[in-house]
């Protein structure tokens, strides 16, 4: 059986068995909503690579939620974590927490996400989403011909991927005149959000060809939206790389491709650094770290699976 798809089927098992004790101490992983493929995909493949070097672990999600994000630090705190593996709840308000942490002892290895400071983790480990967004604009562009009326989706305002990843399109599709963005707006990552915000868009704005979202699942809203006006027509474009936008991709339907950021092999880098910490005090490479992300389109969409390419 593939690893990954184990992983996958003992997942809920294991969290209950996350407190046993082990040699090696105690590794807290917390992220956002498991709800979110991504997210559970990071929390997978962080406990596996630790559980493989011994940790236990404590899996949990703060469901972007600054201060239960806070709670979650304070019992890793409290439980004597060796470290602690985040994806955090927003890039200022996660700042505080960590610098309680590190006063404790407790060292924090970021994924995903940065933070507005240095020096308060030990690696902010995460995905060039500047890179990424000019790939998937580039498709873009392509898909649409160089022409035609589009919307934006943007990710949590908060979060500066979101920020990133807007800029990052708009630097390769602000150069096509013909192209013309008739409505951005804010679905915080959400698939509902992005399925109500495009129903009322495509109220507005009936003529759009195309759609561009900050991530995977506002594409699949929207997708869903799509479907359900009978838009078979309108190309979307996402970003993360998720094995539902894989299948849409290659049954051609509306969302034509994404942009793979390797969670699954991120978060696992995290657990070798914070692993190679522990035993020596230093992770031996800068705290910034940038993965680059790969464009995934018809070519190689079978290639893709649990946001990574085999």
């Amino acid at each position: 059986m593939n690893k990954k798809i184990l992983a996958t089927t003992l997942f809920g098992l294991s969290i209950a068995f996350s407190n046993i004790a082990s040699a090696n101490g105690l590794i807290a992983i917390i992220t956002p909503s498991h709800d979110n493929p991504f997210f559970k995909s990071e929390a997978m493949g962080a406990k596996e690579k630790a559980e493989a070097l011994g940790y236990s672990t404590l899996v949990a999600s703060h469901d972007d939620d600054a201060n239960k994000q806070d709670q979650l630090i304070s019992t890793a705190i409290a439980r004597n974590a060796k470290a602690i593996i985040l994806d955090n709840a927003g890039a200022d308000v996660t700042i505080g927490a960590l610098e309680k942490a590190k006063a404790a002892g407790v060292p924090a290895f970021l994924i995903d996400r940065e933070i507005n400071k240095t020096g308060v983790a030990i690696s902010q480990i995460v995905s060039n989403n500047y890179q990424g967004a000019q790939l998937g604009a580039e498709k873009f562009v392509e898909l649409m011909d160089g022409e035609g009326s589009y919307v934006e989706l943007l990710g949590r305002e908060s979060d500066t991927n979101a920020r990133v990843r807007s800029q990052g399109y708009h630097d390769v599709i602000d150069d096509y005149s013909d192209l013309k963005m008739v409505a951005q707006q804010t679905a915080n990552w959400s698939q509902i959000e992005a399925f109500n915000r495009m129903e009322s868009i495509l109220q507005a704005y009936p003529d759009i060809k195309g759609v561009i979202a900050g991530n995977d699942t506002m594409a699949l809203g929207a997708e869903a939206a799509l479907k359900a006006a009978g838009r078979n027509e309108v190309i979307v474009v996402g970003f993360d790389g998720s094995n539902y936008v894989r299948d849409s991709i290659i049954a051609g339907s509306n969302i034509k491709a994404t942009v793979l950021q390797p969670a699954w092999d991120q978060a696992q880098m995290a657990v070798i650094q914070a692993h190679r910490y522990i035993e020596t005090g230093s992770t031996g490479v800068p705290e910034k770290q940038l993965m680059d992300c790969v464009l995934i389109d018809e070519s190689n969409a079978n290639q893709l699976d649990t946001f990574a390419l085999n």
